[in-house]
């Protein structure tokens, strides 16, 4: 006949068993739910801080962001750019909103290409910002980095079958200190109103080819 006592141990030791599993698993789900809630505080504050469509940040967050570098950039020179597509409206309009949509995305993925590991932004509509570090700020630099930034984004983008010819306004500012970004910012809105000005006397359209050119 089993002793008592050691049934009795038994029954507590499983019992401790089981509720120390229980304790366990009432821990993981208390984990699990915890890994949730921080996923879904995680994605608010993206889409908080990040256009939908193009996911690149915001206006909020680009001066949030291009705050942060200026203040760490520890002397190092840095470019304010600002570019503005040109007729993008015509686009909407010719060919509708879901190619308006796709060109958007392109240019977002050309400028980000364009800058590296540098700051850009959609600042609203087809206006983008960024912020470039730069080896130096002379003019010569400045002309030359505009110049292949606009060639990039006038290369041609796959629409379907066709492909879509855009081009875009920009303008390229050097940030003075850390606290001279929107002063940089408007210089380089000014430039590029200015390159705006200069391409309006010439043909400027949207140009739509039967032949599949290129690819984002």
């Amino acid at each position: 006949m089993p002793d008592p006592l050691t049934v009795a141990s038994g029954i507590s030791a499983a019992g401790a068993l089981i509720s120390a599993w229980q304790l366990r698993a009432r821990a993981l789900r208390a984990e699990e739910k915890i890994g949730h809630l921080e996923a879904e505080l995680a994605a608010e504050r993206h889409a908080a801080s990040h256009d939908p469509l193009t996911g690149l940040p915001n206006r909020r967050a680009f001066h949030r962001l291009a705050a942060t570098l200026l203040t760490d950039a520890a002397g190092q020179p840095l470019i304010a750019v600002v570019l503005d597509l040109d007729d993008f409206k015509q686009i909407n309009d010719r060919y509708g909103h879901a190619a308006g949509d796709q060109v958007l995305i392109c240019v977002a993925q050309r400028l980000a290409a364009f800058a590296g590991d540098n700051l850009v932004a959609r600042l609203g509509g087809d206006e983008f910002a960024g912020l470039l570090a730069t080896p130096t700020v002379d003019r010569r630099w400045i002309d030359h980095a505009t110049r292949r930034l606009c060639d990039s984004l006038a290369a041609p983008i796959a629409l379907g079958s066709m492909s879509l010819r855009v081009t875009a306004s920009v303008g390229l500012a050097p940030v003075t200190g850390h606290t001279q970004l929107a002063e940089a910012l408007c210089r380089a809105d000014e430039a590029m109103y200015r390159a705006k000005s200069v391409t309006a006397t010439r043909p400027r359209r949207a140009l739509l080819e039967t032949a599949r050119l290129a690819e984002c």
